[in-house]
């Protein structure tokens, strides 16, 4: 177990490594940078000053060693070229909380509510109740979250017929955590809808599988109420695939919700991200990717870990 434990984080640290080293080199070489637009006003000896500020006089390979270097050896990413003074670390100090409020509620609505949905889906199956709930997972996890946020501010706002919310906006300051509910509503559904769909679907399949296996069959056969098989022995084996998959979808939740919190005016991590990369600005690009891909790689490993806990049936091999 140490070993395979050993092996798997140089592995994550690895991937980690071969992240950085291509979103650098797919970055450098874009024709142009976040100054060239800036600076092509300025007189020449200012514009090469400017450039030599951010090392955008250095060829590509020198920039790499040297972004490499402060990254490894500092853990500095470098300050925002469109936002003089602020780095990766007063970005996520400040957008990250707001990501991280709107990650959970979405997560806690969607997966509650579609787990709900995938037991009665599995319990009802072949009845009008089961296609109901299939046809709206369908059209929920069709749905792109920017069509369904945009839908969601036309007939959610304060001049709609149906509901009178904001639309635009977050709370900040004392409210941050447990106030402004108000402004949470919208953007909450709108990133809920497809985990609702997604967790109802593979419920629903899960127990399904779970249903026709032989314990079960033996369950009931030894007199047991529906109630104590669908408790003991249906739900409990069928959480096995949601609890390997729950992890992946917190971690991709943490990481900022890109259009919803662009469409909702939400100041998250997601929305600064989007900002960053059309504007060019590579020490941030540089900085969140690997941040992002941390979490996810992460994720992954203690999922991994973890399968044995979850799962008995599965084993470390050898080799």
């Amino acid at each position: 177990m140490t070993k395979y434990i050993a092996r798997r984080f140089g592995e994550m640290i690895l991937t980690l490594f071969l992240i950085a080293t291509s979103t650098f080199f797919l970055l450098g070489v874009i024709p142009g940078n976040a100054l060239t637009g800036k600076i092509e006003k300025f007189p020449e000896k200012i514009q090469e000053q400017m450039l030599a500020k951010y090392g955008y006089d250095k060829p590509l390979l020198e920039r790499y060693v040297i972004t490499m270097k402060n990254m490894i050896f500092k853990g500095d990413f470098g300050q925002s070229v469109n936002r003089p003074g602020e780095s990766l670390n007063t970005i996520l100090r400040d957008k990250m909380p707001i990501s991280t409020r709107l990650g959970v509620q979405q997560v806690a609505v969607g997966v509650t509510l579609g787990i709900i949905l995938g037991i009665i889906a599995a319990m009802k199956r072949a009845t009008a109740i089961d296609y109901i709930i299939l046809v709206v997972a369908m059209i929920l996890i069709s749905m792109p979250s920017l069509v369904l946020s945009l839908l969601l501010q036309k007939y959610g706002a304060a001049n709609s017929n149906f509901f009178n919310l904001p639309i635009i906006g977050w709370p900040s300051g004392k409210d941050l955590w447990f106030g402004g509910w108000e402004y949470t509503i919208l953007p909450t559904i709108a990133g809920a809808c497809g985990y609702i769909a997604s967790y109802a679907r593979l419920m629903k399949t899960s127990m399904l599988d779970v249903i026709n296996q032989e314990y079960v069959l033996t369950a009931r056969s030894k007199g047991l109420s529906e109630f104590k098989v669908v408790t003991r022995h249906i739900l409990r084996n069928s959480f096995i695939p949601i609890i390997t998959v729950l992890p992946m979808t917190i971690a991709g939740v943490i990481s900022g919700s890109l259009f919803i919190e662009r469409v909702f005016a939400i100041p998250g991590i997601g929305k600064y991200f989007v900002e960053a990369v059309q504007g060019r600005d590579i020490p941030m690009v540089m900085g969140q990717t690997i941040f992002f891909s941390a979490i996810y790689l992460v994720v992954i490993f203690v999922t991994d870990i973890l399968y044995t806990v979850v799962d008995p049936r599965i084993k470390i091999v050898k080799g």
